[in-house]
């Protein structure tokens, strides 16, 4: 990423009469900018409001501070996190920085969320004073994982700026993230009101606080991060905080303990209990498998039989019906299949150990016992998770402890006897409710969260439209409801199994399947509506990259495409007279990501723009010294402030990038995906637009004229596009044309309204 003639603004906050606070400075930072799709009223409009509010509240107590505030409003975090490099980099106050808030947004409403913490006493302080704390680890083991391809300005402050810190987001209504309903009459005031007393009472705190200021340049000095822990909310009332290392000492105990009572039962069971073990394990593998199957075959069949392959984003309560049912069908199949072979193996050993039992009272006790092997194949499940967790030291891994603890302590309680003689009696309600009420209470709120938020985050999921195939985002959403449901759902099933509810249940979960299934494929319930909008993109495009000797005008057209699964059919009922054709074959390399499917239409697309504006490549020297091929190439970007260059790294070993006297890329370090390497600049109205690009060939480079192209791919050596921020008539048209629930959706790596396409062939 490149940046120039960025702006900030700056408020610093310290006690009048205690100068030594101003080398020590608790960050509090939120970006001004947003994409040029939305209003931002949340992404990140709600943040600096917050900020504004909280800068007025700290002022009027600073004079008990022993730290000062310092808020940062920047620009640039849109196009890659510039502005808080920049600040961290270059601003002559970045070294009395200590540590880092980060405000941000994924959603427009909802709790402002805990989701990134990098120190124990950091999190320690924020718990101690938050007065209505919303905080989770899994949100941060997700966003670490790179599951989620976003990062905040938290991750510049931690990993270039070195400071500990806390990240916060909303998340509701993360599917109108970067759209045009990011705007007010979404945005809550209580999720302002949420954040803004939380970081009121953690401002005040921190600065007056002599001890947070020292762990905080302890911990910089050290590096953050050193003293890791697991945090979560409770109801939103309680926060609970403690080190990852006490976590990990007290899962390998809980890990030892169960492993130790297991191979204790086991080994006093004989060969018996280790068979009805090994069973009990596989109907685990049976309800998961036959789980996700059924759940994925609705998953492949919604395309089919649907106007939008995605049906349920606008309403994510279908999935409850559409996957929920299924998939806890399934998760019942299986485990009553595993059931049956229990009963089957048990009826088998009590028939040769007890051999005078009647058939009744034989029949009555394997099912008994049945259905206490099938409870206890949770306790397996769950362990292994546990242990899986531990050792990839995944900060959630609490969830999994909890699965098993409580459920062990109340089977333990109410169902466990001394004497392995008397014979087994039926599971009690009551030890279901014991074993599930702090299972639930601790991790309902974090499961429907994670759903909502994959549902939303599929209206953006394919970063190269018509790149991924449309059935997708449904088996994602899908095999995570089936893998949810078969984890919390495995000791509550058990108790179906010798009841007179299998029938009903099956009855039951075969209706609410079959009603969500009509709602969606009649159309009575919208895939998209005009608060949630599919995500469909209008771009001009100027292409000089098929001019020749032959072709002389660059190609001018309008293109639509959607980073939503599926087609544009719907789209394109009011859109005939535009005369636009869609289909694979209208591949265009917009450098940064490729449409691989989309719309193009040419009528009336040759106003709007000049040639004046078409950016310029031009071929300046190219030599060769002592077996080393050097070739210098001037950029004109003309008008444009936005751009994105990608050199090819299978010919290309290096190469810098200069603009007047300066060197803006110097050599060394070059990444590079599938052979390229991309460089993103962008900056306000009096940035620079001529470059000079300099590139080092690789050692095995020929004479231009004998090269071979490895590929189509890579037939070019450099490739550039120029974004203008400008409706030509022919997108305005079209934008007005546009249904109601479609939106366009703006990124980094996204083009404007206006883009310029212009490249180098290798053979140049």
């Amino acid at each position: 990423m490149l940046y120039s003639d960025l702006k900030h603004v700056i408020l610093r906050v310290v006690p009048k009469y205690l100068p030594q606070a101003e080398e020590n400075l608790i960050l509090v930072s939120s970006h001004i900018d947003t994409v040029s799709t939305t209003e931002g009223a949340g992404d990140c409009s709600s943040c600096v409001g917050v900020m504004l509010e909280l800068a007025r509240g700290v002022a009027q107590w600073a004079h008990g501070f022993k730290s000062g505030v310092l808020f940062l409003f920047n620009t640039g975090e849109e196009e890659g996190l510039d502005g808080a490099h920049s600040f961290i980099t270059q601003h002559r106050w970045r070294n009395s920085v200590r540590f880092a808030i980060d405000l941000e947004a994924m959603g427009i409403s909802g709790k402002s969320t805990l989701f990134q913490g990098t120190d124990h006493w950091a999190l320690e302080s924020f718990a101690a004073v938050a007065k209505y704390p919303s905080a989770q680890i899994a949100s941060q083991d997700v966003f670490q994982s790179g599951a989620i391809k976003s990062a905040t300005d938290f991750q510049i402050y931690q990993e270039v700026g070195g400071l500990p810190g806390l990240d916060f987001a909303y998340t509701d209504m993360t599917s109108v993230y970067h759209t045009k309903n990011d705007k007010m009459k979404h945005l809550k005031p209580g999720s302002l009101q949420h954040i803004g007393e939380n970081m009121l009472a953690f401002l005040l705190h921190a600065a007056a606080s002599p001890k947070f200021m020292k762990d905080a340049i302890q911990a910089k000095q050290e590096g953050s991060g050193q003293n890791k822990a697991v945090f979560f909310d409770i109801l939103g009332k309680y926060m609970v905080v403690y080190p990852q290392r006490h976590a990990t000492m007290f899962h390998n105990s809980i890990i030892f303990q169960s492993l130790l009572i297991w191979g204790t039962s086991l080994l006093m069971g004989g060969r018996p209990g280790l068979v009805s073990f090994g069973i009990s394990c596989l109907s685990i593998v049976l309800m998961l498998t036959s789980s996700v199957i059924l759940s994925v075959v609705v998953a492949f069949t919604l395309p089919h039989i649907c106007s939008f392959p995605v049906a349920y984003v606008a309403h994510p309560w279908l999935v409850v019906g559409l996957f929920g049912s299924p998939a806890l069908l399934g998760a019942f199949i299986g485990q009553h299949i595993g059931f049956i072979i229990l009963k089957r193996h048990l009826k088998h050993v009590y028939s040769r150990t007890k051999p005078g039992l009647a058939y009744n009272v034989l029949d009555h006790i394997v099912n008994l016992e049945a259905e206490r092997w099938i409870f206890k194949s949770g306790f397996v499940q769950w362990l292994i998770v546990l242990i899986l967790e531990t050792y990839l030291k995944v900060g959630s891994s609490y969830i999994a402890l909890i699965w098993l603890v409580s459920p062990a302590f109340a089977y333990g309680l109410m169902e466990a006897t001394l004497s392995p003689a008397r014979s087994p009696k039926q599971l009690k309600v009551v030890t279901l409710v014991l074993a599930l009420a702090a299972p639930v209470v601790s991790s309902a709120g974090l499961v429907i969260r994670m759903v909502v938020i994959i549902i939303g985050s599929i209206v953006r999921i394919d970063r190269n439209p018509g790149g991924l195939p449309d059935w997708l985002g449904n088996v994602v959403v899908s095999v995570a409801i089936a893998v949810v449901i078969c984890f919390t759902f495995v000791y509550l099933l058990s108790y179906v199994h010798i009841s007179g509810a299998k029938m009903t249940l099956g009855f039951l979960l075969c209706i609410f399947f079959g009603l969500a299934l009509a709602l969606v494929s009649s159309g009575i319930v919208p895939a998209f509506t005009e608060d949630i909008a599919r995500s469909v993109n209008v771009v001009h495009v100027v292409d000089t990259t098929t001019v020749n000797s032959r072709n002389t005008e660059p190609s001018s057209y309008v293109t639509l495409f959607s980073n939503t699964p599926g087609k544009l059919t719907k789209e394109l009922v009011d859109l005939r007279d535009e005369e636009f054709s869609c289909g694979m074959n209208r591949t265009i390399d917009f450098v940064t990501f490729t449409m691989k499917y989309g719309c193009l239409s040419y009528e009336g697309s040759n106003t709007g723009w000049s040639k004046s504006e078409v950016p310029v490549l031009n071929l300046e020297s190219d030599s060769v010294t002592n077996d080393a091929r050097q070739t210098i190439i001037s950029v004109d970007t003309k008008s444009s402030t936005r751009w994105t260059l990608a050199i090819n790294k299978q010919e290309i070993d290096d190469f810098t990038v200069h603009v007047d006297s300066g060197n803006l890329v110097p050599l060394g370090n070059k990444s590079e995906i599938d052979g390229w390497h991309t460089i993103q600049f962008a900056g306000g109205k009096d940035s620079p637009t001529k470059f000079q690009l300099t590139l080092f060939w690789s050692s095995n480079a020929k004479d231009a004229s004998q090269r071979q192209v490895k590929s189509e791919v890579h037939s070019f050596l450099v490739k550039l596009r120029t974004d203008v921020n400008r409706v030509t008539p022919k997108v305005g048209r079209v934008l007005e044309k546009l249904p109601g629930w479609c939106a366009p959706f703006g990124k980094s790596t996204s083009p404007y309204t206006l883009a310029f396409l212009t490249a180098l062939p290798v053979n140049i």
